[in-house]
């Protein structure tokens, strides 16, 4: 797993100005303890998730929305997942991170509290198998910091998706990871920049008004 540092400065030009927070959500992807087992256990694992905590505080105290999504599955969901699918045929087959799974829950340091959204969905992207599109637009938010596992999995296939729906998308650098070093640097500097401003979470703060 890379600390890929930020990329970029916290104040882009060409992104604007600075979050509304009453418009803007952070969306906390799959940081579930069997997802986070994933990850190397070499400290680096407890350091992120205190910084999501970290940026989750500020989200929270700036006023904006804090949405967890988790991948969690129902047998009926097993049975639906099919062969040809490569990711999710293995998780089907072998009956994992059933949604009532201890370890499929959000990381007790993540905790959701009142007021928060979640929801859970069955394949890679946040949006596409939930009605999270949907609960965000009701609340008004436009603007979303993606965040949470993995940077080649749920992280990229959320940030693809919500840039197609118009969202204006910031990527939390050192609030996301994946097991695989190389994959998570490449993605960081030379594929999401073209969807999303990448920002760590000390940019985030600038962002949200915090200087």
């Amino acid at each position: 797993m890379s600390t890929t540092p930020a990329i970029g400065p916290a104040f882009d030009p060409a992104f604007g100005p600075a979050f509304d927070p009453a418009h803007t959500a952070l969306l906390v992807l799959d940081c579930q303890p069997a997802v986070l087992a994933a990850l190397p256990d070499d400290g680096e694992r407890e350091a992120l998730l205190g910084r999501m905590a970290g940026a989750i505080a500020d989200v929270r105290a700036k006023g904006g929305t804090i949405a967890y999504v988790r991948v969690g599955f129902t047998e009926a969901d097993w049975e639906a997942v099919p062969a040809a699918n490569k990711s999710f045929a293995p998780l089907a087959r072998h009956r994992v991170l059933h949604h009532e799974d201890p370890a499929a829950a959000v990381h007790e340091r993540l905790a959701p509290q009142d007021g928060d959204l979640v929801v859970r969905k069955v394949r890679h992207g946040g949006l596409s198998t939930t009605d999270l599109d949907r609960q965000l637009r009701e609340r008004g938010i436009t603007t979303l910091v993606v965040s949470g596992i993995s940077t080649g999995g749920a992280v990229l296939s959320t940030v693809v998706d919500a840039a197609d729906r118009d969202y204006r998308l910031c990527v939390l650098s050192d609030g996301v990871a994946d097991p695989d070093a190389e994959v998570h640097d490449v993605l960081l500097r030379r594929v999401l920049p073209s969807r999303a401003h990448v920002v760590d979470t000390a940019g985030l703060r600038a962002l949200l008004g915090d200087r």
